[in-house]
């Protein structure tokens, strides 16, 4: 258990990423339907989808989404919040998903509080019209928020699963990381489950509270987890990966997807050699399973 504390630090949040079926009738009115709408009715349909891209659907090899979301209880027809969506990688597998087993998505996407952060606006338009483009196909995902003074991100105790992918590095250089456990613990039903997908950080030492290299050590989301009020259920291997060295010049985003060239902000430099990197693949990364309690 790590004493060390965890100062608040501003709240910059950092960036990485409906309708429905209306019941007709021809003679006399009938009852809205409550049959799903067509789709993928298991995980690995929902994977094999054509309507995600084939540069999502290389990454696969990496992320192992069937093995993942099997191992953290995905189950037709659940409520799940998924924290902080970016573009929709894993949106486009659970929404289908769910929409084809009458299940239920809310994306607690970027609190926008601020009237001038054009570029956080963006995230969450581009992931508006990607749901709003293909209703049949999403189903009724609801979209709300989650950052430093947001409010509930779904009904209180209404969720059976809560996403965190890779993002708790995001929300511990935002200072909001226990609010986004505490808001996971609110959501869950009792028995619920909480699962999180994080780059790994080697252990020992003492834990970099701002996660400046985008890597966080597995034993600290464990003491953030309990300090929540959930319990560890198990921890997998499926996401790890040996190869990953975890001390790249400009942190976890040299490695692919990102393949940062230079430091944050600063232009690519077209002159940097990404082939040890390209190498490597994408990042040694924990995948946790946490349960809120009875």
């Amino acid at each position: 258990m790590f004493s060390v504390s965890r100062p608040l630090v501003s709240r910059r949040l950092l960036l990485l990423g409906a309708g429905a079926l209306a019941a007709c009738s021809r003679k006399t009115p009938a009852a809205p339907s409550a049959k799903p709408a067509e789709g993928p009715t298991t995980l690995a349909a929902a994977v094999a989808g054509a309507w995600r891209s084939p540069a999502d659907k290389a990454r696969d090899r990496w992320r192992h989404p069937v093995e993942t979301l099997t191992f953290w209880g995905l189950k037709p027809g659940q409520t799940v919040v998924e924290f902080w969506p970016g573009a929709g990688w894993y949106t486009d597998i659970v929404a289908p998903f769910l929409a084809a087993t009458g299940g239920k998505l809310y994306a607690a996407n970027l609190q926008l509080d601020d009237p001038k952060d054009a570029a956080g606006r963006e995230v969450v338009d581009a992931y508006r019209r990607r749901i709003a483009a293909k209703p049949k196909l999403y189903g009724q995902v609801e979209i709300t928020a989650f950052g430093p003074t947001s409010g509930p991100v779904a009904p209180a105790g209404s969720a059976d699963l809560v996403l965190f992918l890779r993002n708790l590095h995001n929300w511990m250089a935002a200072g909001v990381v226990d609010k986004a456990f505490r808001d996971a613990f609110a959501a869950l039903k009792p028995g619920g489950v909480l699962g999180v997908e994080e780059h790994r950080a080697d252990a020992g030492g003492v834990p970099d509270l701002l996660a400046e290299s985008g890597y966080v050590q597995q034993a600290y989301v464990v003491q953030l987890a309990q300090e929540a009020g959930f319990k560890l259920d198990q921890a997998s291997e499926i996401n790890a990966n040996p190869h990953d060295s975890k001390d790249h010049p400009f942190g976890v985003w040299t490695l692919p997807p990102v393949r940062r060239s230079s430091p944050r902000g600063q232009p690519d430099d077209p002159k940097f050699d990404h082939a040890k990197y390209d190498a490597i693949g994408e990042s040694d990364r924990m995948t946790l399973r946490f349960v809120k309690p009875f």
